[in-house]
């Protein structure tokens, strides 16, 4: 199939290429799949202290850290997105290499946000919960909250490196 489209030619007999196309996919995987992670995130926890708010509204600040957390994850997203987008040169002088690189750069980005949304997600909404009924869980929750984040920065920082090469 791409050697179809490498054949191809547009309607002025310019060459098209479709290395291009799979650089843009990355940009595009970066930043669909980091919001769907943020946003799955956002949405779980966001449940968990609507469900607090009613009977304990004074540990509501307290407990948005979550939130604030998951929206990082679509930051790593846009960060990658912006960088691999800038790389994507005109198709004819873009190899096959770099654009196999960008999305596969984009997908470690955007995959490792989506796991560390839903362990985002997961942990806040349980762990505000149980943080309403007994506060020494804050602690450990704050701990399991930093390592799913993790996750997501060990994906950001191989897709740094990906989009490199």
């Amino acid at each position: 199939m791409l050697f179809v489209l490498d054949t191809m030619v547009s309607q002025d007999d310019t060459p098209i290429s479709a290395s291009s196309f799979f650089g843009f996919m990355g940009v595009t995987m970066a930043l669909v799949l980091a919001n769907l992670g943020a946003g799955y995130g956002t949405f779980k926890a966001g449940a968990g202290i609507a469900a607090i708010g009613i009977w304990k509204p004074e540990i509501i600040m307290k407990s948005l850290i979550p939130v604030v957390m998951a929206g990082i994850l679509g930051i790593y997203g846009m960060i990658v997105a912006v960088l691999l987008s800038q790389k994507v040169k005109n198709p004819l002088s873009y190899s096959y290499k770099s654009g196999f690189a960008h999305m596969a750069s984009g997908l470690c980005c955007g995959c490792s946000c989506i796991a560390a949304g839903f362990a985002i997600g997961i942990v806040g909404d349980v762990g505000v919960r149980g943080n309403a009924q007994q506060e020494r869980l804050f602690v450990g929750l704050i701990l399991i909250l930093i390592f799913a984040e993790a996750l997501a920065l060990y994906g950001l920082i191989v897709s740094l490196i990906l989009s490199q090469s």
